[in-house]
């Protein structure tokens, strides 16, 4: 998956914004206010996402390019190199789950929100 296709993947998540808060490389995506994935935009490039404990656990020891969450909580967060090795469908699905993970902590009225403005609907 070519890095503008991850980017425009993200972006178009319902209530999705994207900045650079931390630095001009580091594009972080956030739904609702809420970071759900950071990308490096420098080589080697990376994505960061937010993953179930135990999930982020078997996919480390599953894949090479996954590794514990580079500068987050390595509980909570997996680094996925961006080397070419994970499928297009698997990243999507971990993007897709990075998502749902943090809008399902939302509020009733913002998941509401997003629901109404789109197809989306929360785990």
């Amino acid at each position: 998956m070519e890095l503008q296709e991850i980017i425009n993947y993200c972006a178009e998540k319902p209530g999705t914004t994207k900045s650079f808060p931390f630095d001009e490389t580091t594009l972080v995506f956030k739904a609702a206010g809420k970071m759900f994935s950071l990308l490096n935009l420098n080589p080697p490039y990376s994505i960061n996402l937010k993953c179930d404990p135990l999930l982020a656990e078997e996919l480390r020891f599953k894949y090479q390019a996954v590794k514990p969450g580079y500068h987050m909580n390595k509980v909570h967060w997996n680094t996925v190199r961006l080397d070419g090795s994970i499928a297009e469908s698997l990243l999507k699905r971990w993007i897709d789950d990075s998502y749902d993970l943090v809008v399902s902590k939302l509020s009733i009225k913002i998941r509401s929100k997003l629901k109404s403005d789109s197809p989306f609907t929360p785990k």
